[in-house]
């Protein structure tokens, strides 16, 4: 039988809230501003991403070194890719930000009984932004910023860094998250139960709880099992 839940972590994007545009959009704008022709795409940036965690202190070097290599890959002038990224940062506001339909609300009732904390993968500032526009930078006792404070999920690592932080088990921790390629698996390779905010796709790997909006956590799955 399961230990009784008495810690919960949350991812931040597209979980706890989600920008108001889209990278797709984001990076549209900035190749027009720049005068640029489009020569990747932001699942590009996304896909590259972690591989300029470990060389860079904060999103905007990251995004720059990103976008000129992308640049030179392609055969393009890697100052191209580092004028888009500086067009990008000043369309990017990272207080442009929703919290999701009953995600405020999740937490506050959450916190009256559980230990909380966030695991999310992102740079230390951005995150914090983000947070702020939500009205819940004073919610969490632990924030993690996985590939800062350790390695980015799906590594364990971030996950037994929040539970090292709050002296809690992993038996007694559920983790919840959009993301079945970061969230779920790291999640599970820690020892933690994963609570998946479904997006209509077919789940792998299967989390133990699956909520269809924020507002599920309400009342808590592991509580009426």
């Amino acid at each position: 039988m399961s230990a009784p839940v008495d810690t919960v972590l949350f991812d931040i994007d597209d979980t706890l809230c989600a920008y108001r545009r889209s990278g797709a959009d984001v990076l549209t704008a900035a190749f027009e501003a720049t005068g640029v022709e489009p020569f990747f795409g932001i699942e590009d940036y996304y896909d590259r991403y972690s591989a300029f965690v470990d060389r860079t202190d904060t999103i905007h070097e990251l995004r720059t070194a990103c976008f000129a290599a992308l640049a030179d890959e392609r055969g393009r002038d890697p100052d191209h890719g580092r004028a888009v990224a500086a067009a990008y940062a000043d369309e990017r506001d990272h207080r442009a930000v929703d919290a999701l339909p009953g995600a405020r609300e999740a937490v506050d009732r959450l916190g009256a009984d559980h230990r909380l904390g966030v695991v999310t993968n992102g740079a230390p500032g951005m995150q914090a932004e983000k947070l702020a526009a939500i009205g819940l930078d004073d919610a969490f006792e632990v924030v993690v910023h996985a590939g800062y404070d350790a390695p980015a999920k799906p590594d364990p690592a971030p996950f037994h860094h929040a539970l090292d932080a709050l002296d809690t088990d992993p038996d007694s921790t559920v983790h919840v998250g959009n993301s079945l390629t970061s969230d779920v698996p790291g999640a599970q390779a820690a020892g933690l139960r994963a609570a998946w905010l479904a997006d209509g796709s077919t789940p792998d790997p299967v989390p133990a709880y699956t909520l269809d909006s924020m507002t599920a956590l309400h009342e808590p799955p592991w509580q009426t099992r």
